[in-house]
């Protein structure tokens, strides 16, 4: 028997993370036949077209003036309240909701998830996401001894499936209080869709109605980290006011990142947002989540924070940054539409994709077709029913002819 010393709910912990190892198997091939021969369709961070990591340059220029004493310092728990006000204006842009809102910094978009976790929900609870998820979404609820539930994205129509949507949260509140769902939209990771209008609509009913029973707490989790790249400002958060006058019993939390938006991915700064119609709710909001900071992280990245309250103070460096933003999307958009013409012509089925780094086709056995496809030197992220492919990472001359390829890889290792 092999020795523990791990504490029995943390015995047989091991996280084996599908994109890393799809990651690793890329950079090696490409050490071996040439980095011109490999498509590396792995990596959830923009690439230019000569495949370098992209940081917005305006971005870099503000981060490279920074006082050092603003870089290396602590930072207040909370975060600084210039940048929590950065947060939240940019976060909503000119659709902020009528409601009270807080924020309290985290350590990116992970961290918003972590604390919704442990703040709103009970050991041995079960959350609710869509069955595509990103992956992390289970590990967290799982290390923090719950569970994630999933109800169906898509109907026969590849609309929202409301109706899958309602049972799940239905049968959850049977069985418990209080219940998360994740929502990651718009420019969802793995598959790219957005929710509509009208699919918040009928998302906000079900929620509403369900919040009828003032015993049930009924938690929204937005993760907007794609957000800056699902179209024009306002209109990809359009959403955001259809939070007016929400039930009390009904909180909505937005996963704000500067990841993404900011191209500061490993610098790990963020921000959970919450929006209540109870000026209680959001007092607590910011106390507990403020508490879970200390416990957790203390702190989070004081630069970083220090970057995103200059830019937005400053109105000429903003339009600056959201110009170069904006390039980089008709980027990502022209080598998404590029996959999704051939994939029509292929005959590949796919899912809606409307925006955003990730595109994803359903498959029986993702990870043979994978498999199938090093053999052409392409290399993609295996789910559990399916691939997905970061257009974000994979420059134009690169994408074009891979559909063709994966529809011959699924036809021969499913046929």
């Amino acid at each position: 028997m092999t020795l523990s010393l791990a504490a029995p709910h943390a015995k047989g912990k091991f996280a084996t993370d599908k994109i890393f190892g799809a990651s690793a198997a890329a950079n090696k091939d490409a050490a071996q036949y040439g980095k011109d021969k490999v498509v590396n369709a792995t990596i959830g961070a923009i690439l230019d077209d000569k495949e370098a990591l992209v940081c917005l340059p305006t971005v870099e220029k503000v981060y490279r003036s920074l006082p050092i004493n603003e870089v290396i310092n602590y930072a207040p728990i909370a975060g600084l309240p210039e940048f929590l006000e950065a947060a939240t204006s940019l976060a909503f842009a000119d659709n902020r909701p009528e409601a009270y809102t807080s924020a309290v910094a985290t350590s990116g978009g992970s961290g918003v998830i972590h604390h919704t976790v442990a703040n709103y929900t009970e050991i041995g609870d079960t959350l609710l996401t869509s069955d595509w998820f990103w992956g992390p979404y289970k590990v967290l609820c799982q290390d923090a001894l719950r569970k994630l539930d999933t109800y169906t994205l898509f109907d026969e129509k590849q609309n929202f499936n409301t109706k899958s949507y309602e049972s799940k949260v239905a049968e959850l509140l049977r069985k418990q209080n209080s219940l998360v769902t994740i929502i990651n939209t718009p420019a969802h990771n793995p598959t790219g869709y957005s929710l509509s209008n009208s699919d918040w609509d009928s998302l906000l009913d079900v929620v509403k109605n369900a919040a009828k029973d003032q015993s049930k707490r009924l938690i929204l989790l937005v993760d907007i980290a794609y957000i800056d790249y699902a179209g024009e400002k306002n209109e990809c958060r359009a959403f955001m006011k259809k939070f007016t006058n929400l039930p009390d019993n009904v909180l909505i939390i937005l996963a704000f990142s500067m990841s993404k938006g900011y191209t500061m991915y490993g610098q790990r700064t963020g921000a959970m947002i919450g929006i209540s119609p109870n000026k209680d709710v959001a007092r607590e909001f910011a106390d507990i989540n403020q508490f879970t900071s200390r416990a957790t992280w203390s702190n989070i990245n004081r630069g970083c924070m220090r970057l995103l309250a200059t830019i937005y103070n400053d109105k000429t460096i903003m339009a600056q940054v959201e110009k170069e933003r904006a390039q980089y999307y008709g980027l990502i958009h022209a080598r998404a539409d590029i996959f999704v013409r051939e994939a029509k012509a292929a005959n590949l089925h796919m899912l809606p994709y409307i925006a955003g780094f990730f595109l994803t086709v359903p498959a029986k056995d993702p990870d043979a077709v994978c498999n199938k496809l090093h053999e052409d030197h392409i290399f993609a992220v295996p789910l559990g029913k399916g691939i997905r492919i970061a257009v974000c990472a994979v420059p134009s001359f690169k994408i074009t002819g891979m559909a063709a390829k994966m529809a011959q890889a699924m036809a021969e290792v499913e046929k």
